[in-house]
Protein backbone atom coordinates (compact mmCIF):
# COMPACT_ATOMS: atom_id res chain seq x y z
CA UNK A 1 0.00 0.00 0.00
CA UNK A 2 1.38 3.64 -0.93
CA UNK A 3 2.45 5.59 2.11
CA UNK A 4 0.15 8.27 0.86
CA UNK A 5 -2.87 6.05 1.72
CA UNK A 6 -2.34 6.98 5.76
CA UNK A 7 -1.53 10.72 5.32
CA UNK A 8 -4.52 12.60 7.31
CA UNK A 9 -2.76 15.70 6.66
CA UNK A 10 -2.02 17.64 3.66
CA UNK A 11 1.03 19.33 4.91
CA UNK A 12 4.02 21.55 3.01
CA UNK A 13 7.28 21.94 3.88
CA UNK A 14 6.70 25.27 5.65
CA UNK A 15 4.24 22.97 7.76
CA UNK A 16 0.79 24.27 6.78
CA UNK A 17 -1.74 22.11 6.86
CA UNK A 18 -4.11 21.98 3.95
CA UNK A 19 -7.45 21.00 4.84
CA UNK A 20 -9.55 23.46 2.54
CA UNK A 21 -10.36 22.80 -1.65
CA UNK A 22 -11.47 25.16 -3.72
CA UNK A 23 -13.45 23.63 -7.11
CA UNK A 24 -14.13 25.33 -10.21
CA UNK A 25 -16.81 23.83 -11.83
CA UNK A 26 -17.00 25.73 -15.26
CA UNK A 27 -14.99 28.92 -17.10
CA UNK A 28 -18.19 29.56 -18.22
CA UNK A 29 -20.03 32.79 -16.69
CA UNK A 30 -22.89 34.88 -17.33
CA UNK A 31 -21.17 38.02 -16.54
CA UNK A 32 -18.27 39.29 -18.16
CA UNK A 33 -16.46 41.24 -15.05
CA UNK A 34 -13.48 43.03 -16.69
CA UNK A 35 -10.91 42.27 -13.92
CA UNK A 36 -11.98 38.65 -14.29
CA UNK A 37 -13.07 37.49 -17.61
CA UNK A 38 -12.24 39.56 -21.32
CA UNK A 39 -14.89 41.06 -22.73
CA UNK A 40 -14.89 38.91 -25.68
CA UNK A 41 -14.58 35.53 -22.76
CA UNK A 42 -12.29 32.94 -22.92
CA UNK A 43 -11.61 30.23 -26.00
CA UNK A 44 -14.02 27.32 -25.91
CA UNK A 45 -12.67 24.05 -25.30
CA UNK A 46 -14.05 20.82 -25.71
CA UNK A 47 -16.33 19.41 -23.31
CA UNK A 48 -13.83 16.38 -22.54
CA UNK A 49 -11.33 18.96 -21.32
CA UNK A 50 -13.16 19.13 -18.22
CA UNK A 51 -14.11 17.43 -15.67
CA UNK A 52 -17.36 15.30 -15.65
CA UNK A 53 -19.64 15.26 -12.38
CA UNK A 54 -18.37 11.57 -11.77
CA UNK A 55 -15.11 12.92 -12.04
CA UNK A 56 -15.12 15.50 -9.87
CA UNK A 57 -16.81 13.85 -6.89
CA UNK A 58 -14.14 10.99 -7.35
CA UNK A 59 -11.37 13.71 -7.01
CA UNK A 60 -13.48 15.22 -4.38
CA UNK A 61 -13.39 12.15 -2.41
CA UNK A 62 -9.83 11.66 -3.00
CA UNK A 63 -9.24 14.84 -1.14
CA UNK A 64 -10.74 14.14 1.78
CA UNK A 65 -9.20 11.00 2.11
CA UNK A 66 -6.50 12.76 2.63
CA UNK A 67 -7.87 15.60 4.80
CA UNK A 68 -9.85 17.99 2.89
CA UNK A 69 -12.94 18.93 5.75
CA UNK A 70 -14.00 21.71 3.63
CA UNK A 71 -14.88 22.46 -0.16
CA UNK A 72 -15.62 25.91 -1.99
CA UNK A 73 -17.27 25.79 -4.97
CA UNK A 74 -16.36 28.72 -7.22
CA UNK A 75 -15.97 29.59 -11.45
CA UNK A 76 -16.82 31.37 -13.72
CA UNK A 77 -20.10 31.02 -12.02
CA UNK A 78 -20.72 27.39 -10.18
CA UNK A 79 -24.43 27.49 -10.79
CA UNK A 80 -24.51 27.37 -14.70
CA UNK A 81 -22.16 23.91 -14.60
CA UNK A 82 -24.44 21.40 -16.35
CA UNK A 83 -25.33 18.86 -13.42
CA UNK A 84 -25.01 20.86 -10.90
CA UNK A 85 -27.89 19.18 -8.80
CA UNK A 86 -26.07 15.75 -9.12
CA UNK A 87 -23.12 17.17 -8.21
CA UNK A 88 -24.32 18.98 -5.00
CA UNK A 89 -26.07 16.50 -3.74
CA UNK A 90 -23.24 13.97 -4.39
CA UNK A 91 -20.80 16.28 -2.55
CA UNK A 92 -23.61 16.81 0.50
CA UNK A 93 -22.82 13.35 1.55
CA UNK A 94 -19.03 13.91 2.17
CA UNK A 95 -17.84 14.74 5.60
CA UNK A 96 -17.42 18.42 4.88
CA UNK A 97 -18.45 22.05 5.08
CA UNK A 98 -19.82 23.00 2.29
CA UNK A 99 -19.88 26.47 0.46
CA UNK A 100 -19.52 28.60 -2.81
CA UNK A 101 -18.85 31.57 -4.28
CA UNK A 102 -21.39 32.78 -6.84
CA UNK A 103 -22.45 36.14 -8.88
CA UNK A 104 -26.31 35.46 -7.65
CA UNK A 105 -27.28 35.52 -10.82
CA UNK A 106 -29.23 32.14 -10.94
CA UNK A 107 -29.29 31.84 -7.09
CA UNK A 108 -32.94 31.70 -6.53
CA UNK A 109 -33.42 28.70 -8.81
CA UNK A 110 -31.00 26.34 -6.49
CA UNK A 111 -31.81 27.82 -2.50
CA UNK A 112 -33.52 24.37 -2.43
CA UNK A 113 -30.64 22.08 -3.66
CA UNK A 114 -28.31 23.88 -1.77
CA UNK A 115 -29.99 23.63 1.47
CA UNK A 116 -30.31 19.64 1.06
CA UNK A 117 -26.99 19.54 0.93
CA UNK A 118 -26.14 21.85 3.99
CA UNK A 119 -24.55 24.11 2.17
CA UNK A 120 -25.26 27.27 3.88
CA UNK A 121 -22.38 29.71 3.01
CA UNK A 122 -22.54 31.97 -0.03
CA UNK A 123 -20.28 34.65 -1.06
CA UNK A 124 -21.76 37.08 -3.58
CA UNK A 125 -19.90 39.22 -5.65
CA UNK A 126 -21.08 42.76 -5.92
CA UNK A 127 -18.59 45.88 -7.38
CA UNK A 128 -21.03 48.52 -7.02
CA UNK A 129 -24.32 49.41 -5.24
CA UNK A 130 -24.95 51.83 -8.14
CA UNK A 131 -27.21 49.72 -10.90
CA UNK A 132 -25.82 51.99 -14.10
CA UNK A 133 -21.65 51.08 -12.58
CA UNK A 134 -22.88 47.61 -11.95
CA UNK A 135 -23.92 46.86 -15.07
CA UNK A 136 -20.81 48.59 -16.82
CA UNK A 137 -18.12 46.59 -14.59
CA UNK A 138 -20.32 43.07 -15.64
CA UNK A 139 -20.61 44.22 -18.80
CA UNK A 140 -24.49 42.79 -18.05
CA UNK A 141 -27.33 43.94 -17.12
CA UNK A 142 -28.81 41.23 -13.74
CA UNK A 143 -28.10 44.30 -10.88
CA UNK A 144 -31.35 44.07 -10.00
CA UNK A 145 -32.08 40.36 -9.50
CA UNK A 146 -28.60 39.83 -7.96
CA UNK A 147 -30.08 41.93 -5.56
CA UNK A 148 -33.11 40.00 -4.65
CA UNK A 149 -31.22 37.18 -4.75
CA UNK A 150 -28.92 38.46 -1.77
CA UNK A 151 -31.99 39.45 0.33
CA UNK A 152 -33.06 36.15 -0.42
CA UNK A 153 -30.35 34.40 0.28
CA UNK A 154 -30.44 36.53 3.64
CA UNK A 155 -33.59 35.55 4.58
CA UNK A 156 -33.79 32.26 3.64
CA UNK A 157 -30.87 32.05 6.36
CA UNK A 158 -27.37 31.35 4.26
CA UNK A 159 -24.35 32.69 6.05
CA UNK A 160 -23.86 35.59 3.57
CA UNK A 161 -20.69 37.76 2.29
CA UNK A 162 -20.27 40.14 -0.36
CA UNK A 163 -17.37 40.15 -2.16
CA UNK A 164 -16.36 43.81 -3.78
CA UNK A 165 -13.22 44.06 -5.81
CA UNK A 166 -12.05 47.30 -5.13
CA UNK A 167 -10.41 49.34 -7.74
CA UNK A 168 -9.63 52.66 -7.95
CA UNK A 169 -11.23 55.34 -10.45
CA UNK A 170 -14.23 52.51 -10.68
CA UNK A 171 -15.39 51.70 -7.58
CA UNK A 172 -13.43 53.20 -4.33
CA UNK A 173 -15.90 56.03 -3.82
CA UNK A 174 -18.51 53.52 -2.57
CA UNK A 175 -16.14 52.24 0.38
CA UNK A 176 -18.69 54.25 2.61
CA UNK A 177 -21.66 53.62 1.38
CA UNK A 178 -20.77 49.91 1.41
CA UNK A 179 -19.96 49.88 4.89
CA UNK A 180 -23.44 51.85 5.51
CA UNK A 181 -25.81 49.31 3.55
CA UNK A 182 -24.02 46.34 5.08
CA UNK A 183 -24.68 47.93 8.51
CA UNK A 184 -27.86 46.71 8.40
CA UNK A 185 -27.96 43.15 7.27
CA UNK A 186 -26.45 40.52 8.77
CA UNK A 187 -23.15 40.00 6.41
CA UNK A 188 -19.69 40.11 6.25
CA UNK A 189 -18.50 42.56 3.38
CA UNK A 190 -15.29 42.06 1.85
CA UNK A 191 -13.04 44.55 -0.23
CA UNK A 192 -10.88 42.73 -2.17
CA UNK A 193 -7.74 44.04 -3.56
CA UNK A 194 -7.22 44.20 -7.31
CA UNK A 195 -4.99 41.32 -8.57
CA UNK A 196 -3.02 40.57 -11.03
CA UNK A 197 -3.89 37.94 -13.75
CA UNK A 198 -4.27 37.41 -17.39
CA UNK A 199 -6.30 39.87 -19.08
CA UNK A 200 -7.69 41.86 -16.38
CA UNK A 201 -5.25 45.11 -17.45
CA UNK A 202 -3.43 45.44 -14.02
CA UNK A 203 -1.94 47.97 -13.18
CA UNK A 204 -0.29 48.75 -9.22
CA UNK A 205 -2.12 52.14 -9.42
CA UNK A 206 -5.58 50.82 -9.41
CA UNK A 207 -4.94 49.02 -6.25
CA UNK A 208 -6.98 50.29 -3.05
CA UNK A 209 -5.00 49.00 -0.38
CA UNK A 210 -5.94 48.05 3.55
CA UNK A 211 -4.42 51.64 4.84
CA UNK A 212 -6.27 53.34 2.83
CA UNK A 213 -9.66 51.60 3.20
CA UNK A 214 -9.27 51.91 7.13
CA UNK A 215 -8.52 55.64 6.54
CA UNK A 216 -11.50 56.14 4.34
CA UNK A 217 -13.50 54.59 7.29
CA UNK A 218 -12.11 56.54 10.36
CA UNK A 219 -11.95 59.81 8.81
CA UNK A 220 -15.82 59.04 8.58
CA UNK A 221 -16.82 56.90 11.26
CA UNK A 222 -13.86 58.15 13.81
CA UNK A 223 -11.67 55.51 15.19
CA UNK A 224 -13.64 54.98 18.48
CA UNK A 225 -16.37 53.98 16.01
CA UNK A 226 -14.68 51.19 14.28
CA UNK A 227 -14.11 47.86 16.17
CA UNK A 228 -11.64 45.47 15.38
CA UNK A 229 -12.91 41.64 14.97
CA UNK A 230 -10.88 38.69 16.14
CA UNK A 231 -10.01 37.27 13.06
CA UNK A 232 -11.04 33.22 12.75
CA UNK A 233 -8.29 30.79 11.83
CA UNK A 234 -6.87 30.80 8.56
CA UNK A 235 -8.75 33.95 7.82
CA UNK A 236 -7.54 35.65 4.69
CA UNK A 237 -9.27 38.93 5.61
CA UNK A 238 -8.81 41.60 8.50
CA UNK A 239 -12.12 42.10 9.76
CA UNK A 240 -13.89 45.02 11.12
CA UNK A 241 -17.27 46.13 12.69
CA UNK A 242 -18.52 49.40 13.15
CA UNK A 243 -20.21 50.11 16.56
CA UNK A 244 -23.66 49.24 16.40
CA UNK A 245 -24.26 47.46 13.51
CA UNK A 246 -25.35 44.31 12.13
CA UNK A 247 -22.97 43.33 9.82
CA UNK A 248 -19.37 43.53 9.55
CA UNK A 249 -16.44 43.98 7.00
CA UNK A 250 -13.13 42.78 5.94
CA UNK A 251 -10.33 43.80 3.74
CA UNK A 252 -8.38 40.62 1.93
CA UNK A 253 -5.58 42.12 0.68
CA UNK A 254 -3.72 39.30 -1.18
CA UNK A 255 -0.89 41.93 -3.28
CA UNK A 256 -0.19 44.63 -0.34
CA UNK A 257 -0.36 42.38 2.75
CA UNK A 258 -0.39 38.53 1.63
CA UNK A 259 -1.35 35.73 4.62
CA UNK A 260 0.70 33.21 2.84
CA UNK A 261 1.97 32.29 6.51
CA UNK A 262 -1.10 30.63 7.53
CA UNK A 263 -2.15 29.24 4.16
CA UNK A 264 -4.51 26.03 4.43
CA UNK A 265 -6.07 26.32 0.58
CA UNK A 266 -5.91 24.26 -3.20
CA UNK A 267 -7.50 24.75 -6.19
CA UNK A 268 -8.47 22.66 -8.71
CA UNK A 269 -9.38 24.36 -11.77
CA UNK A 270 -12.64 22.71 -14.40
CA UNK A 271 -10.00 21.30 -16.32
CA UNK A 272 -8.75 19.11 -13.18
CA UNK A 273 -5.88 20.82 -12.90
CA UNK A 274 -4.42 21.22 -9.41
CA UNK A 275 -2.96 24.67 -8.78
CA UNK A 276 -1.72 24.66 -4.74
CA UNK A 277 -1.50 28.86 -4.93
CA UNK A 278 -3.82 31.26 -6.53
CA UNK A 279 -0.60 32.64 -8.02
CA UNK A 280 1.36 29.81 -8.75
CA UNK A 281 2.29 29.18 -12.98
CA UNK A 282 2.69 25.22 -12.31
CA UNK A 283 -0.20 22.77 -12.02
CA UNK A 284 -0.65 19.33 -11.84
CA UNK A 285 -2.84 17.42 -14.35
CA UNK A 286 -5.21 14.95 -11.54
CA UNK A 287 -7.67 14.36 -14.68
CA UNK A 288 -5.33 12.92 -16.88
CA UNK A 289 -3.99 10.64 -13.97
CA UNK A 290 -7.86 9.63 -12.93
CA UNK A 291 -9.01 8.54 -16.40
CA UNK A 292 -5.53 6.41 -17.39
CA UNK A 293 -6.56 4.96 -13.87
CA UNK A 294 -3.75 6.00 -11.76
CA UNK A 295 -3.97 6.70 -8.00
CA UNK A 296 -3.78 10.55 -7.88
CA UNK A 297 -2.92 11.25 -4.26
CA UNK A 298 1.24 11.16 -4.74
CA UNK A 299 0.51 13.97 -7.64
CA UNK A 300 -1.80 15.77 -4.50
CA UNK A 301 0.73 14.76 -1.93
CA UNK A 302 3.92 15.91 -3.94
CA UNK A 303 2.22 19.37 -5.66
CA UNK A 304 1.48 20.32 -2.10
CA UNK A 305 4.82 19.62 -0.92
CA UNK A 306 6.14 21.73 -3.38
CA UNK A 307 4.11 25.30 -2.42
CA UNK A 308 6.28 28.25 -2.69
CA UNK A 309 6.84 30.10 0.59
CA UNK A 310 4.46 32.56 -0.98
CA UNK A 311 2.08 33.95 -3.61
CA UNK A 312 3.57 31.42 -5.85
CA UNK A 313 7.40 32.74 -5.45
CA UNK A 314 6.41 36.08 -6.53
CA UNK A 315 7.90 38.03 -3.60
CA UNK A 316 6.61 41.11 -5.34
CA UNK A 317 3.71 41.89 -7.27
CA UNK A 318 4.43 44.88 -9.62
CA UNK A 319 3.87 46.17 -13.63
CA UNK A 320 7.14 44.78 -14.50
CA UNK A 321 6.80 41.30 -12.68
CA UNK A 322 3.59 40.69 -15.10
CA UNK A 323 5.53 40.60 -18.36
CA UNK A 324 7.38 37.67 -16.48
CA UNK A 325 4.56 35.76 -14.81
CA UNK A 326 2.88 33.35 -16.59
CA UNK A 327 -1.57 32.40 -15.04
CA UNK A 328 -4.54 32.23 -16.40
CA UNK A 329 -7.31 34.34 -16.25
CA UNK A 330 -8.82 34.55 -13.34
CA UNK A 331 -12.34 33.23 -14.35
CA UNK A 332 -9.88 29.52 -15.99
CA UNK A 333 -8.74 29.07 -12.06
CA UNK A 334 -11.83 29.80 -10.58
CA UNK A 335 -12.83 32.78 -7.90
Amino acid sequence: MSHTNKITGLVDRFGRTHNYLRISLTERCNLRCFYCMPAEGIPIREKSEFMTVEETLSIAKTFVDLGINKIRLTGGEPLIKKGFNELIEGLGKLPVELAMTTNGVALDKYIDVLKNAKLNKLNISLDSLNEERMNAISRRSFFTKIMENIDLAINQGFEVKINVVLIRDVNNDEIIDFIEWGNDKPISLRFIEFMPFDGNQWDERKKVDLEEILSTVYKHYGVAQVIRIDDEKNDTSKNYRIAGAKGSFGIISSVSNPFCDSCNRIRLTADGKLKNCLFSASESDLLSQLRNGQDIKEVIVSNILNKKKERGGYSDFNDNMLHTMKNRTMTAIGG
